[in-house]
């Protein structure tokens, strides 16, 4: 799409912007912010931006594997969205078991999801399967105030985006769905 399109954006950390825009990962595991409503994120949207963030990015909460992908910002007072994301699936996880299964279909490490389950006294955590089309050009927006802050979602108004092929084919989508209904199933 090349004409002018109203799009929100998701904040998510730039380690997995990068494993979801490169398709090493589909999956993301999500809480809410600080900032969010009582009831805590909630998928406002079934297509959006991904908006990679630096601020609260943590080693500690990652797989060892995916450390060599922590970078400083590249661009201060700008924000680069890499990439177009669609909702598959989303899994309302209201088991810490289930959700720690979860650990190796995704880039948080079993400290980090627990965390995530028991944030705010809340003992759940949304699973999103995302399929992501990486954009030609990646979106530049200059960081204004009201795209800062610890909130999930920002509305970006029109933006014109060239989005490119999906990361991963249909058929590893498909089987990346199976995979995480069976792991929630177990």
């Amino acid at each position: 799409m090349t004409q002018p399109h109203s799009f929100s954006a998701l904040k998510e950390w730039d380690a997995q912007c990068q494993l979801l825009t490169t398709g090493r990962v589909s999956l993301l595991l999500r809480k809410g912010g600080i900032m969010e409503t009582h009831d805590g994120f909630e998928v406002e949207h079934r297509r959006f931006l991904l908006y990679p963030t630096f601020l609260h990015q943590n080693a500690a909460e990652l797989q060892p594997q995916y450390l060599p992908l922590l970078r400083p910002d590249p661009a201060p007072g700008q924000i680069v969205l890499p990439a177009l994301a669609e909702v598959l699936a989303v899994q309302k996880v209201e088991s810490l078991a289930a959700a720690l299964r979860l650990e190796p279909l995704q880039a948080l490490n079993a400290g980090a999801i627990e965390r995530r389950f028991h944030y705010r006294n809340r003992p759940w955590i949304h699973a999103l399967l995302l399929r992501v089309c990486p954009l030609n050009a990646p979106l530049v927006v200059t960081e204004t105030p009201d795209l800062l802050g610890c909130v999930s979602w920002v509305p970006l108004g029109d933006v014109k985006v060239e989005v490119g092929e999906a990361a991963l084919a249909t058929s590893e989508l498909a089987a990346r769905r199976k995979e995480l209904e069976r792991t929630l199933e177990t």
